[in-house]
């Protein structure tokens, strides 16, 4: 599947009725989405045929564009029962058989329960801006738990030099302009750009 029909599939995935401000909820753009896993597979070979974890799997974008480019199987987990619900109509309406879905609190989560059983984690965790600081590690801490192999995230650049990144061996693959979208009240603009980094993280 070329990139652009990758992106035109998943400008079809359905996104968050309602977002809820304190999970940070901000759906992945299809382009960001397509750009992200068309580079994984095409450049890495990490998503055919493999087992796939997406931490705050949301609605599934993600998840769902993994399954079009031949992974084994994705798992999405996520806290929200409402994204997971529209992500299993999403999985529905395309057809996708080869994800599943975890409700569970990644915070919580016992990632050594899943220590190294997939071969790749993607994800689009939260930034951890407003609410939550530091969410972006806990996800980062519990993916690399649970990769074989790699683990390919996004972080705010702003947060680049940040000493955060400094225990983890990273390859920087590619910088990202994030349009988010007006989704709460308080928005005052009707977008957004946030400049982010897409990392991969390989393990040992």
């Amino acid at each position: 599947m070329k990139l652009k029909e990758l992106e035109s599939c998943l400008q079809q995935v359905d996104v968050f009725e309602e977002p809820k401000i304190l999970l940070e909820q901000y759906p992945t753009s299809p382009h960001i989405a397509a750009c992200m896993l068309y580079t994984i597979q095409s450049t890495f070979d990490d998503i055919g045929g493999k087992l796939v974890a997406d931490l705050g799997c949301g609605c599934g974008v993600l998840s769902i564009g993994a399954a079009m480019l031949d992974a084994g199987l994705c798992v999405g987990f996520d806290i929200d029962s409402d994204a997971l619900n529209i992500f299993k109509r999403n999985a529905e309406e395309f057809e996708i058989s080869n994800v599943d879905l975890v409700q569970c609190d990644m915070c919580s989560l016992d990632a050594d329960a899943y220590a190294k059983k997939f071969d790749t984690v993607i994800m689009n965790p939260p930034f951890g801006t407003k609410h939550n600081p530091g969410m972006d590690m806990k996800f980062l801490r519990a993916a690399l738990t649970m990769a074989k192999t790699s683990v390919y995230s996004l972080h705010k650049t702003s947060t680049r030099e940040n000493s955060k990144f400094k225990t983890s061996i990273f390859t920087f693959v590619s910088e990202l302009r994030y349009d988010l979208p007006a989704s709460y009240k308080f928005h005052k603009k009707k977008s957004v750009d946030i400049q982010v980094d897409f990392l991969r993280f390989a393990k040992a």
